[in-house]
């Protein structure tokens, strides 16, 4: 039965569940397709159609994953706070859309990109950059890209999820299910575009391979809006910065005032009808914003319980929601180092295979660059099935713990697996590079050098052992923030994650160019520099934050341990507010 949107808002949200399915997830793997068909091989083609040094490109393509990363938080604050996930994911697919198209105009106009090396007439064999405007078109393109990434991906999930009921057992089962169909879309989406899309790009046409992602975007915004009539939209109650900011305010402008004996009991804990939060117990660490939470005789409080002035009194429930914050950051530095492994590996390794022999067995086809990554996509696709139904009930038995591994012993697991990879990548591209200055070589590749004869295949295990780290780390991470946060706060979550995505990108740039600076590690022909220094340098980097992650894990206490025993916890509040738009 169809419902008016006030019947929808005054009955409760009419979920459709598996029937907003097809045009979520068909949404999400066109979304998919596009973007990261759009993106696996720019690396590549700003170093073959822009004519731009390798170092250039690569601080580009950091600059530029590390502020579609950061702009997440904008998103999600946006988001949360003023238009909700529908709008904000329907604005952003637009503009990634037509960021696309304009990389996509780059390459299919020849005045819109610098002529190829070689070509020019009495000019050839030159190497001509591009113009200014050419290159202020260029980043247009990926200014709107930025803007797409920074709303689409703190939404994405979240709004999928939003679609069915979290109160029932088939609204619980269709929310697990929609997880596992964003993962597998994803790990398609990959497969599809480091193969057939790289390989147009790489072989065929710049324009026609660029054109393609475009395509299935416009598709991807098309089946977005088909569904609008049927999506249950969450209304915004309020970005969480804000009841961060508060406690924040609140704690520093107390910090002279004592705190009580029995805080569990003498602290203002007012909790609002409409929390969706479950309530987090007191807890000893960061006893200074506890502070917050003292009742003063300059505080006033209104009929209903509320504090008259939010700035200046919160209850200790928002200050343990803070807390489960504050307590994850040294954890969130930590990934956000171990990230600069991920990005440096899966930059160089498309520059190692530029450089070595790409030939699939003895035929001509040559397999492209770019396309090697996906054999850390491989490894997560193969592992995870693995780790879940073979090894997690065997750890299970013998940790006596529900996961088989805590979500910090994960983690940790990744980064040690990290630092071994970067070894094998150390070790890998010191043979390539001795292979190619002392016997014959397969020729050229423009602008950078020699062609070593060792098979691109030899860069199998550093990718493969990289996506391994990733399994663990990386997931692990984001199962700890998604557990981690307060309920409200799970938006922000993620896009907590992806500013230390953007952290690593910015601090990969500043690594790679500082040593760019003061060696001749990082030359465009790696036969002339010594990347495999570089390597070790980052394992080095990597082995040292693994020491402090391991120190910030021993000091970490999990939301609800550490508690006061006389602290009663009150039951999780099941009143979500959503608007339902009316349906056709």
């Amino acid at each position: 039965m169809e419902k008016t949107e006030n019947q929808a808002t005054s009955n409760g949200p009419n979920y459709r569940g598996i029937k907003a399915m097809p045009f979520v997830i068909g949404n999400e793997t066109f979304e998919k397709l596009g973007t990261i068909g759009t993106s696996a091989n720019l690396l590549v083609y700003l170093t073959s159609v822009f004519n731009l040094k390798s170092i250039t490109a690569t601080n580009i393509i950091n600059v530029f994953n590390g502020t579609c990363n950061f702009g997440t938080l904008l998103g999600a604050f946006l988001s949360d706070t003023y238009f909700g996930r529908y709008k904000t994911l329907g604005f952003a697919s637009v503009s990634s859309f037509l960021g696309m198209l304009v990389l996509t105009l780059t390459a299919a106009i020849s005045k819109l990109h610098p002529p190829q090396c070689g070509s020019g007439g009495e000019e050839a064999g030159r190497c001509f950059g591009p113009t200014p405007w050419q290159m202020a078109f260029l980043l247009s393109g990926f200014g709107l890209l930025v803007v797409g990434a920074s709303g689409i991906r703190p939404c994405n999930l979240p709004f999928g999820a939003d679609q069915f009921n979290p109160n029932t057992e088939s609204g619980k089962r269709g929310i697990s299910s929609f997880f596992n169909w964003y993962y597998c879309t994803y790990t398609f989406a990959v497969m599809i575009s480091l193969t057939t899309i790289v390989y147009v790009q790489s072989n065929v046409s710049w324009s026609l391979g660029l054109a393609i992602p475009t395509i299935l975007m416009f598709l991807s915004c098309a089946v977005f809006f088909a569904g609008t009539r049927i999506y249950v939209q969450v209304i915004p109650i309020g970005s969480p910065l804000t009841s961060i900011s508060q406690v924040i305010v609140a704690a520093f402008k107390k910090r002279q005032v004592e705190l009580p004996k029995q805080p569990w009991i003498s602290l203002f804990n007012h909790v609002p009808s409409n929390s969706i939060n479950s309530r987090i117990a007191y807890t000893k660490q960061f006893r200074f914003l506890n502070k917050a939470a003292v009742i003063t005789s300059n505080d006033s409080i209104k009929a209903d319980g509320s504090a008259a002035d939010p700035w200046k009194l919160c209850s200790i429930q928002q200050v343990e929601e803070v807390k489960c914050v504050v307590r994850l950051i040294p954890i969130w530095a930590a990934g956000l180092i171990y990230y600069v492994s991920v990005v440096q590996q899966q930059n160089y390794a498309v520059f190692q295979a530029l450089q070595s022999d790409r030939r699939l067995g003895k035929s001509n086809f040559h397999i492209p660059a770019a396309s090697y990554i996906i054999f850390a996509m491989l490894t997560i696709t193969i592992w995870l099935p693995i780790y879940d139904r073979i090894l997690v009930p065997w750890l299970r038995r013998l940790t006596g713990k529900e996961d088989g591994l805590t979500l910090l012993r994960k983690v940790g697991i990744g980064l040690i697996i990290s630092v071994f990879a970067l070894l094998i990548s150390g070790f890998i591209e010191d043979r390539r590079r001795i292979i190619a200055l002392t016997e014959p070589t397969l020729g050229s590749v423009p602008g950078k050098g020699a062609i070593s004869s060792m098979s691109a295949m030899w860069l199998i295990p550093q990718v493969a052992l990289s996506g391994l780290s990733e399994a663990f780390a990386l997931i692990g991470q984001n199962e700890l923030f998604y557990k981690q946060f307060p309920e409200n706060m799970r938006s922000f979550a993620l896009a907590f994650l992806f500013v230390g995505f953007a952290g690593s990108s910015y601090l990969s740039s500043f690594f790679s160019s500082v040593i760019h600076r003061t060696t001749e590690w990082l030359g465009d022909d790696l036969n002339k520099g010594r990347l495999d220094y570089f390597y070790y340098s980052i394992a080095a980097l990597e082995m040292f934050n693994f020491v402090y992650f391991l120190i910030c894990a021993k000091w970490y206490k999990y939301k609800g341990s550490d508690s006061n025993p006389g602290v009663m916890t009150l039951e999780m509040n099941h009143n979500n507010q959503h608007e339902q738009i009316p349906a056709v």
